[in-house]
């Protein structure tokens, strides 16, 4: 009889680990899938296109933007989407960008004068920029992206001209927005409302989309620059 009571001991001993370690595993693989539940990035009442979603969606996934505030810039449709490090989004803003189509920089052309840059090298190139503020030549408070290519985020500068740069802002279509040397040029009150409040006391990510290559090929190949540019276009 003792023996009997020492077997059945046994047994229910062996099978009460299997059942805790049972779940523990299951409480273990739930744990898992919430931990990898990621936010999704959340745009208010704005509808961006599904390129920038799925472009916002993949940052926050990845953690891409290394716990930084980070920005958008939609070629196709000429506009910007600035985020805080968890996605929420702060705004977005129509903005002009370079005259000419292409996700390419010109080699040197951050050290040409505005006006020796040709027509067709002026783009904004497409990637994944390391942005932090900083001044142009003029003494004009803005957020330097890259380097070599002198390109930066700004205010827009008004115009006379029929057909100025603001005047561009304020249209429906954004067929007319590419007018720029290859600057982002953003409203001013946008830019010290969002721009310059989300990146005041940090650095940031900004990614341009591009137009000719697809997304993936531009974000599978990181090309960071940190360095500090001397002047914008």
């Amino acid at each position: 009889m003792g023996k009997m009571t020492s077997v059945t001991a046994v047994l229910l001993a062996t099978m009460m680990h299997f059942a805790q370690a049972e779940a523990g595993a299951a409480k273990s693989e739930t744990g898992g899938r919430a931990r990898a539940t990621v936010e999704r990035a959340q745009f208010g009442g704005e509808r961006p296109s599904r390129d920038v979603r799925r472009l916002a969606d993949w940052v926050l996934a990845s953690s891409d933007n290394r716990a930084l505030p980070f920005a958008i810039v939609d070629k196709a449709n000429a506009r910007l989407f600035v985020f805080n490090p968890s996605g929420g989004i702060q705004g977005a803003s129509p903005v002009l960008l370079g005259s000419a189509r292409g996700d390419h920089s010109a080699p040197g052309v951050g050290e040409l004068r505005l006006a020796d840059i040709p027509p067709r090298d002026r783009t904004t190139p497409a990637g994944r920029f390391v942005a932090e503020r900083g001044r142009n030549l003029e003494g004009e408070d803005i957020i330097w992206i890259d380097y070599d290519a002198a390109l930066s985020i700004h205010r827009v500068r008004p115009t006379a001209l029929p057909g100025g740069r603001v005047g561009r802002l304020a249209t429906i279509t954004p067929a007319d927005n590419r007018i720029s040397y290859g600057c982002v040029n953003v409203p001013a009150r946008f830019y010290n409302d969002v721009v310059d409040r989300t990146f005041k006391s940090t650095r940031g990510i900004v990614y341009v989309l591009p137009e000719v290559r697809s997304a993936r090929e531009v974000f599978g190949m990181h090309n960071v620059s940190t360095r500090v540019p001397r002047h914008s276009r």
